[in-house]
Formats: structure tokens, sequence, C-alpha cells
């Protein structure tokens, strides 16, 4: 059952964490390269706060961004911030999504978001969760997919795990830690390939921040995903 309180503090507390570490940074530091190709950690931040003014349109019923242009502009236009500005939005941006969040509202609505995908209104603070804890591990700056919260880890697996369910181009696979299991990839009677590891590894390898090797595969390769 999905909380939406309950993950809009998650929110807060993982850009609490984010706001405290990037803060220690300078402003050299900010225009380094981030972990994201072609992205210094300027761009992190901006898509980070763009990301919540968007999240703010989907709760408002409005679409997500103007363009898949507008969006990759914004980013562009606001990376070279020094860093103070860069954490102001950050911060005034998250303040935002948390007021809007904590507005009634009806929250089985369905919404839409980017590239015509919908989801539940529910699920948007997830959604944001995720973006604020992967692209803090993004940031290079000490933060890493061991250090996420146990329980966001295991949501996101299965959140991955649903999304490439069907997927025709990924195998009938199971991921397993040992203890947990999760299937994923085209319906079959059984999985064809069994994927084992500790729950970082395979949270790092289904979001593209990890490419696999620390993982056992038995049944046959490891399966190469789409992008997300």
């Amino acid at each position: 059952m999905i909380d939406h309180a309950r993950d809009l503090a998650s929110v807060q507390d993982a850009t609490e964490r984010l706001l405290t570490a990037v803060g220690r940074l300078d402003n050299a530091a900010v225009t380094d390269q981030s972990r994201l190709p072609g992205w210094t950690r300027g761009h992190v931040l901006a898509h980070l706060a763009r990301n919540a003014d968007a999240l703010v349109n989907v709760f408002e019923g409005r679409p997500m961004y103007a363009s898949a242009e507008a969006r990759d502009a914004d980013i562009e236009r606001d990376a070279p911030r020094p860093l103070d500005v860069q954490l102001a939005d950050v911060r005034e941006s998250a303040a935002r999504f948390q007021r809007t969040g904590a507005e009634p509202a009806d929250w089985s609505r369905t919404v839409e978001l980017r590239n015509g995908v919908t989801d539940s209104a529910s699920r948007v603070p997830f959604r944001r969760w995720v973006e604020v804890e992967l692209h803090h591990v993004d940031l290079g700056i000490g933060y890493e997919l061991e250090d996420l919260p146990p329980e966001f880890v295991e949501r996101e697996i299965e959140f991955l795990a649903q999304r490439f369910s069907g997927h025709t181009e990924v195998p009938p696979t199971r991921l397993t830690d040992g203890t947990h299991a999760w299937d994923t990839g085209r319906t079959a009677d059984g999985p064809a390939v069994t994927v084992t590891g500790d729950r970082a590894d395979l949270l790092g390898w289904l979001a593209g921040r990890r490419d696999g090797s620390a993982l056992t595969v038995a049944g046959g390769a490891l399966p190469a995903l789409p992008p997300l």
C-alpha cells in the first residue's frame, strides 16, 4: 500500500541529506563532472530543482514540462550557477513540492508524467524520492548505493522490476539477494535467467548505475536492459 504522506516525509529527509552534503562543496566542485555522462554536478542540481517544479505541475494538472527541449534548455541554463544559488533553488523548489503535496487532494487520481506515462498521484512522492536519492549518488560526493535507506532500496528494486516486466527485449529474469526474489522481463512459465547479488548491486544494475559485474548470473548471460 502506497502511503503518500510517509513518502513525502522520506523525500524531505532525503532532500535535507543532499543539501547538507552539497553544502560542504565549493563553487569549483559544482562545475566538476558528475557520474552522469555529459553532466556536471551543476547539471544534476539544476535537474533536481526543475524536477521538483515539474512534479508540482503534475500535481496541479499541467504538463510536467512544456517540452523535452524546454526541459533540457532549463537544465543547461541553470547548471553553471554558483553553489549558493544552486542550494537555494533546490531548497526552495523542494519546499514548493512539499507544500503542494500537503494540500488536500484525491490521491487515487491518475496523473500524467513525461512521454505519456501515467501513474497514481499517490506514487508521485515516491518518484520524487527516487530522483533525490539516486541523483545524490550521481553527484559522486561520498553517498553511495550502499548508503541508501533499506526501505527505499527494496521498493526501488520492486519498482524497476515492474517497469521491465513484460518488456519484449528483456528475457524472463529472476532477481534475488538470497532472501527475496523479484521477477521481471518477458512472461514465461519460469525464469530463464537468475541474477543474484546484494541489493545495492541489483539496484545499481537495474537503475543503470552499475554494469552488473558484481552480480552472479545462472541460466544465461546478464540481460541487457533498455534505457530508463
